[in-house]
């Protein structure tokens, strides 16, 4: 995806809204069912989605795109009676190497003729070349979506370092606000959010956030 590709996405006009308040009660772009590591099933977290009154979601589970289809059902239940319901964006977490660490990548915003994605959607992670960075995101652009890095500062290498190599292979961004300390209500992490965004910021990056929940309440971890 070329650079002005990224800028005309209709996710990045969304991206370009986050502010560190965002999640999670208005976007939430990392969450997980136990369609991979997740606790809740995936109609659990379409209710609490609408309870939230979230306006955008992206589920996010690993190497999995399972959980899509009845939360977009659920939703478009709720938009067929005259109710509001959340904004579902195709998403899914997939492992590969950056600059020799094993990070985690968002693919957001992908088209539903994701065959070039449809490796990474198998329930486990790839090997070889597929797992090289610059595979995943060559993969997540040619299904139309943009790749994004999770939680930058979880990993062993600097998050400057994985950011700016990220951007030198055309990633569109990174999870800027995020709760390292994993507190029982999200909020996201003071310092560690601030630097990141505004790294991103200088390499004119997309932002994003999300609870990375993996436990029984989307407002948290």
């Amino acid at each position: 995806m070329r650079l002005l590709d990224r800028y005309h996405h209709p996710l990045a006009e969304v991206l370009r809204q986050v502010t560190p308040d965002s999640c999670p009660r208005r976007f939430n772009f990392h969450c997980h069912t136990d369609c991979s590591d997740g606790s809740l099933k995936p109609l659990e977290v379409a209710e609490q989605a609408i309870e939230l009154g979230l306006e955008h979601l992206a589920v996010t589970d690993h190497h999995s795109l399972e959980a899509f289809r009845p939360i977009s059902e659920r939703f478009e239940q709720l938009r067929a009676r005259g109710e509001s319901a959340p904004i579902l964006w195709r998403g899914v977490e997939i492992s590969c190497v950056l600059e020799g660490c094993l990070v985690h990548v968002l693919a957001l915003g992908f088209g539903s003729d994701h065959w070039s994605l449809d490796p990474y959607l198998r329930g486990h992670t790839l090997v070889g070349h597929a797992l090289r960075a610059e595979a995943v995101v060559t993969a997540i652009h040619a299904a139309g979506g943009l790749a994004l890095l999770a939680h930058p500062a979880r990993y062993r290498l600097s998050f400057s370092r994985l950011i700016t190599a990220a951007a030198e292979l055309g990633f569109d961004g990174a999870e800027a606000w995020y709760d390292y300390q994993m507190k029982e209500r999200w909020e996201p992490t003071p310092l560690v959010c601030d630097s990141i965004a505004a790294e991103l910021r200088a390499l004119g990056l997309l932002l994003s956030c999300g609870t990375d929940t993996h436990g029984h309440a989307l407002g948290g971890r």
